[in-house]
């Protein structure tokens, strides 16, 4: 079985009395080994936010979404106040207790779970074990990242319609990547996503990578913006699953009216409600990525990949020790079958959200795109306070965008339109939790799978989503890249194209959800009887090994 002595080793006394049988001790060291590995040192991780709570101490660049409000995009004092240290951000507690009778909310919208950020993990590093490294600062409220990234969202939600295989064609699109394209020449390094020589051109408009670094999550800009494994069908079990999906009427926008966006801050439930298509149709543009999202458990779309793959008949990762060491006379199934991928699956979820909100809420407090779309027309209606306008001259590169023009025709003011009638849920915003989910699950899947295996028959939805048709262009489709791609589409649907999230949100949290997983995975290795050295393709192109020998 796994080496265990490879992991620390309990002082005899500590092992639990009456325990004499070699497996009782080994399940004991398992525990004991891992736990003493995981623990991080005090003031060892290095974590810090951006600069937004000094500059703006009145809470202007802070979440303060459903506590109540003082003014248009300002939170009541002593309400706020009560909230940073519930978060732990501002000393004098209690931390953790957003019950406080000082703490009030301004309507009937409930903070959504924030005593998770303190959960405590029983598998891989606790939720604070990961620092800075993984998840830098958020881009500032004066900072010009934060201001292309808010004109990104601005085309986005002029997009939300337009099918992503017709964007190459479509006026709007094409205006979008030019406006980007003139941003990245004139803020070299601000632009964070990935470009097509030297410039954001549709064939790259709203995919994930950073620029900066190419090699960053490989095949993401190979073929449709889709992935394949959200569209190709499949079954659970016996029961058929075309991947078809119930989603919202076109054209459709909300929260497009200031009174309404002052409400739904304060945690007032909207006045307006979803209308859905009659058809279920395959996901083809922005719209149908924010529907997906808006309901899903968040791990379904990893769990849905995987039945794909299976579909596909997509092999075990080559160094599975099913493929050399066990391969004569067994096959896996409670480990390294589908039971142990599916169950690590739901698992390695719950320790990816309890990290991530630990990130959102002791953290960061980042506040959503629709507080920065807020503020845009507080600016334009000259009723911002002057000293928080003072600091705000990075907006004029969205006060003078096409974008936001272009948004104000369409909907008669300068408000970021959202894809549900809420907005945001209520938690702040970076990094964002489908998208840790989703670094986690495919870093999962990685390790069970042959990430490098092609697909040989790869489809696009066509421009109604009614059916599917052979995709027919450039590229080379592989498994880690359409993982890659899903990742995007799953946590950008629920981001950039809902208008609820940042794109840093999203490559951040992916990047978290990765470190999650291997965290996880090097513990739960120790617990199989089978000894291997498991290698996986990280996002970045390098590659990490699983050995429990």
């Amino acid at each position: 079985m796994a080496d265990l002595s490879k992991l620390p080793q309990p002082a005899a006394p500590c092992l639990p009395a009456g325990v004499t049988d070699q497996h009782g001790k080994d399940a004991f060291v398992v525990r004991f080994g891992t736990a003493t590995t995981e623990a991080v040192a005090t003031g060892s991780v290095s974590q810090s936010a951006n600069t937004d709570l000094a500059k703006f101490p009145d809470g202007l660049g802070t979440y303060t979404k459903g506590l109540k409000q003082d003014s248009a995009g300002l939170p009541d004092p002593a309400t706020f106040d009560q909230f940073l240290k519930a978060c732990g951000i501002k000393p004098g507690g209690p931390v953790g207790d957003f019950g406080h009778p000082n703490i009030v909310l301004g309507g009937q919208a409930k903070l959504n779970g924030p005593r998770g950020a303190f959960a405590l993990q029983l598998i891989g590093k606790d939720s604070r074990g990961i620092g800075s490294l993984v998840v830098p600062a958020a881009p500032a409220l004066d900072s010009t990242e934060y201001a292309i990234e808010l004109v990104e969202l601005y085309w986005a939600s002029l997009l939300r319609d337009v099918p992503f295989t017709q964007y190459a064609t479509n006026a709007t699109a094409q205006a979008a990547a030019l406006e980007l394209s003139d941003l990245v020449a004139a803020f070299p390094g601000k632009y964070a996503g990935p470009l097509d020589g030297g410039n954001v051109t549709p064939g790259v408009l709203f995919r994930g990578g950073f620029n900066a670094h190419p090699k960053y999550f490989g095949g993401e800009t190979v073929g449709p913006y889709i992935s394949q494994l959200c569209l190709l069908p499949t079954s659970i079990g016996r029961v058929p699953l075309d991947q078809k999906i119930k989603t919202f009427v076109g054209g459709k926008d909300f929260m497009t009216s200031t009174t309404d966006w002052k409400n739904i801050q304060s945690g007032i439930l909207p006045s307006q409600v979803l209308s859905f298509d009659d058809h279920p149709r395959y996901v083809r543009n922005g719209r149908d990525t924010a529907a997906y999202t808006q309901v899903d458990e968040l791990y379904q779309a990893y769990f849905i990949a995987y039945l794909v793959c299976s579909t596909l008949g997509i092999g075990p990762n080559p160094t599975n020790p099913y493929t050399t060491t066990y391969k004569k006379n067994e096959k896996p199934f409670g480990t390294f079958g589908g039971p142990d991928v599916t169950a690590t699956l739901g698992a390695v979820a719950r320790a990816a959200l309890n990290a991530v909100w630990y990130q959102k809420w002791a953290v960061h407090l980042r506040h959503r795109p629709e507080s920065g779309g807020g503020i845009v027309q507080l600016l334009k209606d000259n009723v911002l306070n002057s000293t928080d306008k003072a600091k705000l001259t990075n907006f004029d590169i969205v006060l003078k965008s096409a974008a936001l023009n272009l948004s104000a025709v369409r909907n008669g003011n300068y408000l970021l339109s959202q894809a549900f009638p809420e907005g945001s849920p209520t938690h702040p915003a970076y990094p964002t939790g489908h998208g840790t989910v989703a670094g986690a699950c495919i870093t999962v899947l990685k390790f069970f799978l042959d990430g490098d295996a092609g697909i040989v028959h790869p489809v696009v939805p066509s421009p109604d989503g009614s059916y599917l048709e052979p995709y027919v262009g450039p590229g080379t489709l592989t498994i880690n890249g359409e993982l890659h791609k899903l990742a995007h589409n799953i946590s950008f649907g629920h981001g950039i194209h809902a208008g609820i999230h940042w794109r840093s949100d999203t490559d951040y949290s992916l990047l978290l959800g990765e470190a999650i997983a291997i965290s996880f995975l090097e513990d739960q290795m120790w617990t199989y009887q089978e000894r291997f050295d498991v290698t996986i393709t990280k996002m970045n192109g390098s590659k990490h090994h699983f050995k429990n020998h």
